[in-house]
């Protein structure tokens, strides 16, 4: 079981969601939105906003795991992937795994703003599924940050890819079958 969550410009109707969802048949993937979008349709997270939608997330992997058979992983893209990890990294057994698209290592533009501290405290297996044209982190930044994180990663490239990954989602939904399997 996953959960996958958004960025902070989309929702959990994203294109990138509902075909990762669509490749990784026989998983049952909730696709969720994040509490901000819950309460305004349109417009990006405001940083008091990010408290509540990890406690959003928490309160839905609690649903998912009340309920599942077996593991259950937690996943979104960029805003969405950074809020999945640091509440992973507050309470690391709210997941089986994560899974980081196009994480948002930096803002674009001010690589020496680094979103990394809370990564030395994630204690579960992490995948990071990153374009190689992502304005927020090089593969070479990402990288570079794998070592913070004192649990198995794995980095899975995307050529050509910038940050929405479009066209990613069948390497994204093979690397997870395989890093998770």
């Amino acid at each position: 079981m996953l959960l996958l969550t958004h960025g902070a410009g989309s929702n959990r109707n994203a294109p990138l969601l509902v075909a990762i969802a669509k490749e990784l048949d026989g998983i049952e993937v909730v696709r969720y939105d994040l509490p901000f979008r819950q309460q305004r349709p349109s417009g990006p997270p405001r940083p008091a906003d990010a408290t509540r939608d990890r406690e959003g997330l928490r309160e839905q992997m609690q649903q998912l795991r009340a309920r599942a058979n077996g593991p259950v992983y937690l996943g979104g893209v960029s805003y969405g992937g950074r809020q999945a990890s640091m509440l992973a990294a507050e309470e690391p057994d709210v997941a089986d795994g994560l899974l980081l698209l196009s994480y948002p290592l930096h803002p674009p533009g001010k690589p020496a703003q680094l979103r990394t501290a809370h990564l030395l405290n994630l204690r579960i297996p992490v995948l990071f599924v990153h374009g190689s044209r992502d304005p927020f982190g090089s593969l070479e930044e990402m990288s570079g940050a794998l070592p913070l994180i004192p649990a198995r990663t794995h980095l899975e490239p995307v050529q050509g890819a910038g940050h929405d990954l479009k066209g990613a989602a069948k390497i994204a939904a093979q690397a997870f079958r395989e890093f998770f399997k």
